[in-house]
């Protein structure tokens, strides 16, 4: 098995009518139970807007602190999913349920172990 990285690729500024936001949510739980009934759900967690993240760097021991984004993009992490499955295949087969509960693209990413 080999965990995978489902990466909600959100656009800037995407705002959902809190009628479109209740659907997301509850067609977004629909396929997390059915990961969970089928074993290869690991865990998943939503990101707050990137307007709200702080940017940190170190260098010869000084630490500066900036207000985020990173980066100015036209599309964001707008939370991810870690799944456990055999192989790509049934990995990008998920992938296209969380799009279809989202609306929104994901990128499906290898998480390889380091034997951590």
């Amino acid at each position: 098995m080999t965990q995978y990285m489902l990466s909600n690729v959100t656009p800037t500024g995407r705002t959902l009518e809190p009628e479109q936001f209740q659907q997301v949510i509850k067609n977004v739980t629909e396929v997390t139970q059915e990961m969970q009934s089928a074993g290869v759900w690991v865990f998943s967690m939503p990101l707050a807007d990137p307007s709200s993240s702080t940017v940190v760097s170190s260098q010869d021991g000084t630490v500066t602190l900036a207000d985020g984004p990173f980066a100015e993009l036209k599309e964001y992490v707008g939370g991810f999913t870690i799944i456990d499955v055999t192989d790509l295949d049934a990995a990008t087969t998920w992938a296209g349920k969380v799009s279809e509960a989202t609306g929104l693209k994901i990128e499906v990413r290898p998480a390889p172990s380091f034997g951590g």
